[in-house]
């Protein structure tokens, strides 16, 4: 989960403070549509998993909870919890 907070807080350099595990990241905008996509490709990375728009919901990206009940918790212990930088996945023939 430190990675995904890491990232919201790069795209929020306004906010000076910590994320906390049940605070919403849509109303409270700190997720937004034109960084949508990069942050699908951040949870793929970290989960291992492609996922398919077509079965999520936005209440699943809606809190860091959430987030890692619906995305992370079959992902292996170390999910989330690595410092270092993680690979954005880029579409195929770059």
């Amino acid at each position: 989960m430190q990675q995904i907070a890491e990232w919201i807080l790069s795209k929020n350099p306004e906010l000076d403070r910590e994320i906390t595990p049940d605070e919403d990241l849509i109303e409270g905008r700190l997720i937004d549509s034109l960084d949508f996509l990069e942050f699908i490709y951040l949870l793929e990375s970290l989960s291992g998993e492609v996922i398919d728009l077509q079965e999520v919901s936005i209440d699943d990206f809606r809190t860091l909870t959430r987030i890692q009940e619906r995305f992370l918790a079959g992902a292996g212990a170390g999910a989330g919890a690595g410092a270092g930088a993680v690979d954005v996945p880029q579409p195929a023939g770059r």
